[in-house]
C-alpha cells in the first residue's frame, strides 16, 4: 500500500530518524486514543495523544498515553505557568496546522514548548499521530524528544 508522506514524516526523513508507519481504518469515526491503539495493535501505554494547551497567548504541547488524562496542575508546573487551559478544538488548526485526531507533535506551524509524559522515557518505541487521521508513526521516545526539543516529566493524573 502506497503511503502518502505527511509533513511530520518528511521532517523525520530529513533528520534521518527511523520510524514505522501504522495505518488504521477510521471509516467508523472511532478515532479516540484507545480505539486507535487497538486498531494499530499496540497497548495503550505505548500510543500517545498530542494535546495543545495555552496560558494566555503562550501555547504548550503535551504528549501523554492515550488512556490517561492530562493533569493541568502538573502541566502548568512543567510549563512554568500558574494556570494552563486546553486550547479550544476550533482553534487547533489555526495554531498547529493539524485537526483533532490527526495532531502530531512533529511539524506544527511553530515549535511550541513540548512535554512528553515521563512514562515514555522507559519505552523502546512509542506511537504518535503522523499528522493525519488514520496514520500513526512509531519511533524511539528519545528521537521524538530530540526533534521537538521536548522534556520528559510527569503529566498525567494519578
Amino acid at each position: 500500500m502506497q503511503v502518502t508522506k505527511t509533513n511530520a514524516m518528511r521532517i523525520l526523513d530529513a533528520k534521518k530518524i527511523e520510524y514505522e508507519v501504522l495505518i488504521y481504518d477510521n471509516e467508523d469515526g472511532n478515532i479516540h486514543g484507545t480505539a486507535v491503539a487497538e486498531k494499530v495493535g499496540r497497548p495503550p501505554e505505548v500510543v500517545f495523544k498530542t494535546l495543545v494547551s495555552h496560558s494566555g497567548p503562550h501555547l504548550y504541547v503535551f504528549v501523554i498515553p492515550v488512556a490517561e488524562e492530562l493533569d493541568l496542575k502538573k502541566a502548568a508546573k512543567a510549563a512554568g505557568e500558574k494556570k494552563i487551559e486546553m486550547l479550544p478544538v476550533k482553534e487547533l488548526q489555526k495554531w498547529t496546522g493539524y485537526i483533532r485526531g490527526g495532531c502530531s507533535p512533529v511539524g506544527m506551524k511553530k515549535l511550541y514548548p513540548t512535554y512528553i509524559d515521563s512514562s515514555a522515557a522507559a519505552l523502546d518505541k512509542m506511537a504518535v499521530s503522523a499528522g493525519k487521521i488514520g496514520m500513526q508513526m512509531e519511533l524511539a521516545p528519545s528521537q521524538l524528544a530530540g526533534i521537538v526539543a521536548a522534556e520528559f516529566c510527569g503529566l498525567v493524573r494519578g
